[in-house]
């Protein structure tokens, strides 16, 4: 929205700085960062007292968990949803309409898990809505939105399938296109709340997909990135660093209650919409095979959810200990935060290795 006081740069050149994407997104950034600081602590007493024993834990889950996270109240994703769309819309150019695509994905899954939250905590229940209901509502925002991308990307890249490395090839999906980009979305969405079982697990590997992501959308929204790096350009895609700068923000202000130990836990609410918004980018930015390089630890734990009960339904034995494979490791004896700290790093690898295939030719 402040986009537009750059029209008045003829009348003070200081004005003349909202022109750029960067500046933007810096202040979208902080905005979403001060909006958490000042936002988190009252609503993190609200649903505390609205929630009472808080989340429910399983009882198949970890056995510390029934000791140390009993009580702490969960959809905590609402800070992060506040904060990101308070920024983006503050920050971004809202003609942009990957910039609304994105967003509406992000509160369009935001909307399926808290209502799976509210599910839970109000009949105290880790049940929730139905495995069914909330795929079937994210496969519908993911159908709304491949075919907005497929419609608003260039004729020359609509439908087509990009590949890192070898860069000159676009497969042509055609129509099949609409079907792939929805199994990226519903996937990084369902992938991204799979990992969210521990302090601060989800949270940073979110922030650092997202941050790749956002320099991948800025470097193929400009002509002379792409010409250099040799990607496919995608006129308008660059704003979204913006709405990757303002999930950035807003989930550093939500880690700050979420370090271990938690005061509040995202929820369904947070997970959801932040794998959702994931794979949102990465279909508009033609780097779906991408996001599978930088989100790879989130691809593991879904994988081994898979691997798991494929397994145990075919021998009735298990291939880990307990799945999501973060509770592997808890029930080998790791701590808490060294499976945390262990990922995050984890996550920057893969982050750093998604980045280099934009110089690989």
């Amino acid at each position: 929205m402040l986009y537009w006081l750059a029209e008045f740069s003829e009348a003070h050149i200081g004005f003349n700085l909202f022109r750029y994407i960067t500046v933007r997104a810096g202040a979208a950034f902080f905005t979403a960062l001060i909006f958490g600081f000042v936002f988190g602590t009252p609503l993190i007493n609200l649903l505390r007292r609205r929630q009472g024993r808080g989340q429910p834990i399983r009882e198949d889950g970890p056995e510390s968990h029934l000791l140390t996270k009993k009580g702490t109240p969960t959809m905590g994703g609402l800070l992060i949803l506040s904060a990101l769309t308070f920024a983006t819309l503050m920050w971004a150019r809202l003609d942009n309409p990957y910039v609304w695509l994105v967003l509406g994905v992000t509160l369009g899954f935001g909307a399926i898990g808290f209502a799976d939250d509210y599910a839970k905590v109000s009949k105290s229940t880790h049940a929730g809505v139905s495995g069914r209901v909330r795929l079937g509502l994210g496969f519908l925002i993911a159908l709304v939105a491949s075919v907005a991308a497929m419609y608003l990307h260039p004729e020359t890249l609509s439908g087509r399938l990009a590949f890192p490395v070898f860069k000159e090839y676009l497969l042509d999906l055609s129509w099949f296109f609409i079907p792939f980009a929805m199994f990226v979305i519903v996937g990084s969405a369902n992938s991204v709340n799979l990992t969210d079982g521990l302090d601060g697990l989800a949270i940073m590997p979110v922030m650092i997909a997202a941050g790749t992501l956002g320099a991948i959308a800025y470097a193929v929204g400009r002509v002379d990135f792409t010409a250099y790096l040799d990607v496919h350009y995608v006129p308008g895609a660059g704003e979204l660093l913006i709405f990757t700068a303002a999930l950035a923000g807003g989930g550093l202000g939500f880690l700050w209650y979420n370090a271990p130990p938690a005061a509040v836990f995202m929820g369904d609410t947070g997970s959801l919409a932040l794998g959702g918004a994931l794979g949102a980018i990465a279909v508009v930015t033609k780097h779906e095979i991408v996001l599978g390089i930088v989100g790879g630890l989130f691809v593991v734990e879904a994988l081994s959810v898979i691997i798991q009960v494929v397994y145990f339904k075919r021998t009735g034995k298990r291939v880990f200990l307990m799945a999501p494979i973060h509770h592997h490791f808890e029930k080998k004896g790791w701590a808490e935060p060294q499976i945390v700290i262990r990922f995050w790093i984890i996550s920057l690898v893969l982050a750093l290795i998604g980045l280099a295939t934009l110089k690989i030719r």
